[in-house]
Parts: structure tokens; sequence; C-alpha cells
């Protein structure tokens, strides 16, 4: 007889204890976060020079200097507009010394340009008393020759020429010429009354001239300064200023006071 006994189905095996040990050991691992990883330091920012042509910095200062450059561009610039302004200075007067010297040239070769003659020819004296210490208040009455011996030249003096009388550089009295005009090749007595007035003199002045009236040789020095026009043709000349210089002897000091010796020079200011 066949073995009725029933046999129990087979019933899958649990999992191996190799496996349900492995599976929590997994789980751990993925539940635990990853070690950290360390960050490699960074390098500090490098620096770099940048080297510029002088004159690149000049054009193009940076911005703190900018004030500094402005100042010496304007400083540049008015030191070259002083250099121009004295280059056409210098320019302009050489133009004027070579008009004159031109001028006079032209006067001479074409005109025959010969200088005037002055002489002081009569010197009346009044007031001069050098006995008293009280101031003087003298009176010269100047007569001066003017000579022009140019024969295509006349001569014009204008007004405010002025005549001055000193003794040993002390001003003793001043006075005007009058304007005139004088032809070619004419002589002119010029008169003039030149006058002071409250001339303190020093004790060592006084001594001099008691002692030079004395010895009748009593120095005095005329000055005159006359502006003038020469006139060429029909034409005119600019302001030119003559200065006279004369040299003076008188024998007295008085009204019949006669002239010694007598030297003069001149000399002409073109402008």
């Amino acid at each position: 007889m066949a073995d009725s006994r029933v046999h129990p189905a087979a019933v899958d095996a649990p999992p191996s204890s190799t496996t349900a040990a492995t599976s929590p050991k997994h789980s751990d691992e993925n539940l635990t976060p990853p070690e950290p990883q360390l960050s490699k330091p960074v390098p500090p920012p490098a620096t770099y020079v940048v080297q510029f042509p002088r004159e690149q910095i000049l054009r193009y200062p940076p911005p703190e200097n900018a004030r500094k450059f402005q100042n010496l561009t304007r400083r540049k610039n008015r030191r070259s507009c002083c250099r121009r302004c004295c280059c056409y200075t210098l320019c302009l007067l050489l133009l004027l010394i070579i008009a004159a010297a031109v001028s006079s040239g032209v006067l001479y070769f074409v005109f025959r340009f010969k200088s005037p003659k002055y002489t002081v020819t009569n010197l009346a004296i009044n007031g001069m008393d050098v006995t008293s210490a009280s101031p003087i208040s003298p009176r010269f009455d100047v007569t001066i020759r003017a000579e022009n011996p140019n024969g295509k030249v006349g001569i014009y003096y204008l007004k405010d020429g002025a005549v001055r009388v000193f003794y040993n550089d002390v001003k003793l009295s001043d006075g005007f010429l009058p304007a005139f005009y004088q032809p070619k090749n004419n002589v002119t007595a010029m008169q003039a009354a030149v006058m002071g007035s409250d001339v303190v003199l020093g004790r060592n002045v006084r001594a001099q001239l008691r002692r030079a009236q004395s010895q009748r040789r009593v120095p005095f020095m005329v000055r005159v300064t006359a502006p003038v026009k020469i006139k060429v043709g029909s034409t005119k000349t600019w302001e030119i200023t003559v200065k006279v210089k004369c040299d003076v002897v008188v024998d007295e000091l008085n009204q019949g006071a006669r002239i010694i010796s007598n030297d003069c020079d001149y000399s002409v200011r073109l402008w």
C-alpha cells in the first residue's frame, strides 16, 4: 500500500545569515554622511608692475595728480607767453634801432647833414651874494648861440626846452627856452632868463665861491635840454631830444661878468 502520508510542501528558506548580516551594514553605510573634502588653499593675487614712458605719464596723469598737472601746464603756458613777449619786444627794439640807423645814414649821405653847434655867448648874473649865510635867489640871463650849418635841413625847436645852471652839482636856477624854427644855414641867439629861489648854499660851497671870485675864475655848468624836429624838404622827423652841456668860466658874479672860457658838448636822443 502506498504511503498515504502527506508531506508538507517545501517552503522557501529564510535568507541566509550572510544576507541578513550584510543588509544592515549596507543601510548603515548609506545613512552616514560622506567625509568632507578639504578645499585647496587659494593663492594670493599676483602683483604686476607696469612701466610707462615719462611722456605718457605727463600727458595722462592719474586722477590724484590732475591738479598738479594743470598747474604745471599753466606755468609752462605763462612762461611761453612771457618768452614770446620778450622776443617781440626785442624784435621791435631792433627794428627801431635799424630804422634810426637808416635815417641817420640817409641824412648824412644824401643831405650831407652836419651837426649843429652851440655856444654860450653871455652869462649875466644877479643875486649871487656869497658873503652872507642866508639863502640866495640868483638869476642868470643866458644867451646861447645855435648854428645850423646845413644847406638842406631846417630845425624846429619845440616848446618845453629847459635851461639849468649848476655850480659843483648844486642847481642854482632853471628856466625855459623859446620855441622857434631855425632855417638852413642860419645862426640864432637864444635868450633865456634862468631863475632860482631860496637856494641854500653850504659853508664849503660859499667858501669855494669866494675863493673862485677872488681868483676871478668862477666855473658854472649850463645844461640845455631841447626837443626838436628835423625838417628835410617838406618832411619832418619825429621828436628828437638834444642835450647840450657847456662848461663856462666867468670872472665876476654880477651883470658885467665876462666869459673867460667856454666848452660845449651835446648829445642826441632819437626817441
